[in-house]
């Protein structure tokens, strides 16, 4: 999905915006690799996935929400049914043979791309919740999704010139959606955005971007889950709604009806 180069005039009024819109101390507003913007982010996204803004307590998660997935655990809900739930205990087993979830590696590769929790039950659930305790997978989970989720959302966002909101955006779509180029993947919503306005690195106007991007993650959102609260969407489009495309606290959301607030 490489964007065609920019032509001079684009970069001279890519320059000219940036210089009016840097912050009045002269200082450049923190990307979301941050560490106040990244701890920020995945407490955003624990509302959303786990119901708390203590993200670090979701790491025994898991149970099967009914979305076809099979079980959804840990801090952004890998799921049996996704491939990256077995990806992550293949890795983990490799760095810490004999784990306690090392023994159902033969039935989650059996039940991958399915609901199915033939092999799993009834043991795995709380297999998973033991091993949680262990810094030793936290630190997997945490890698795996900077790997896979957080690093190539953040790096495609800033390709796309996006502030830390953006950044953000695009974060929570990956964690949903997952990578790929499907209509309801990523990579495919970005896509049809695309299609809609530019964005900043393209010329375009950011916030104009960033509201087609979230049109058409709704829409992917009814379609693979129709009944699925689409309130993550809801909570990003009131942040842009309200100018905040630097993500700066204090920050005030409702996700599926409970009220969060980060000072």
């Amino acid at each position: 999905m490489k964007r065609a180069l920019l032509t001079v005039l684009s970069v001279v009024a890519l320059a000219a915006a940036a210089c009016s819109s840097a912050p009045s101390d002269g200082k450049e507003a923190a990307g979301l690799t941050s560490p106040a913007k990244k701890e920020l982010a995945q407490q955003i996204v624990a509302t959303a996935e786990n119901g708390t803004l203590d993200w670090r307590s979701a790491y025994g998660y898991i149970e099967d929400i009914g979305d076809g997935q099979g079980y959804t655990a840990g801090i952004i809900g890998f799921c049996t049914g996704t491939h990256d739930l077995l990806t992550l205990v293949e890795r983990y087993t490799e760095e810490h043979p004999g784990n306690g979830l090392a023994r159902y590696l033969p039935a989650l590769r059996a039940v991958d791309g399915t609901d199915s929790h033939e092999g799993l039950d009834p043991g795995f659930t709380a297999a998973w919740k033991a091993e949680a305790e262990r810094q030793g997978f936290r630190a997997a989970q945490d890698a795996k999704r900077d790997a896979e989720y957080f690093g190539p959302a953040v790096r495609r966002a800033e390709r796309d010139g996006l502030s830390a909101l953006g950044q953000f955006i695009y974060y929570d779509a990956m964690v949903y959606h997952g990578p790929g180029d499907g209509a309801t993947s990523f990579g495919g919503i970005r896509a049809a955005a695309l299609k809609r306005a530019d964005a900043p690195a393209g010329g375009g106007d950011e916030e104009k971007y960033l509201a087609a991007f979230l049109d058409v993650r709704r829409k992917a959102m009814n379609e693979l889950h129709p009944t699925h609260d689409t309130s993550r969407v809801t909570v990003q489009r009131r942040f842009l709604d309200e100018g905040n495309l630097d993500l700066e606290t204090p920050l005030e959301w409702e996700m599926y009806g409970t009220p969060y607030k980060v000072a």
